[in-house]
């Protein structure tokens, strides 16, 4: 009942920025927390950082000081600021929301950070 579509992943070189984004459709009006997460080759997937509706964000150790986590409830978008990117971020990017108390993924977007 929710789709979403991420955007914004490429490649870029260390100490360099992206921006990504994941829009939501469908029943998106009843959508509770929105979160970014992240799987690199042989790795689990991981919290990157997550926003509840009313704009309470939370972040892990890796990302605090260099992404920000944002949201456009009127466009249904969230958004992930990255900065001073390492290699180690290197990863598959998800998109995640949760609405009518069940989980939707987004099919994901590559970031490859490397010279």
């Amino acid at each position: 009942q929710v789709q979403l579509v991420e955007s914004g992943g490429g490649l870029v070189q260390p100490g360099g920025s992206l921006r990504l984004s994941c829009a939501a459709s469908g029943s998106a009006s009843r959508i509770n927390t929105m979160a970014w997460y992240r799987q690199a080759p042989g790795k689990q997937r991981e919290l990157v950082a997550g926003i509840i509706r009313g704009g309470d964000t939370n972040y892990a150790d890796s990302a605090k000081g260099r992404f920000t986590i944002s949201r456009d409830n009127a466009k249904n978008t969230v958004y992930l600021q990255m900065n001073s990117l390492k290699p180690e971020d290197t990863a598959v990017y998800y998109c995640y929301a949760d609405a009518y108390f069940r989980p939707y993924w987004g099919q994901g977007t590559q970031v490859t950070v490397s010279s």
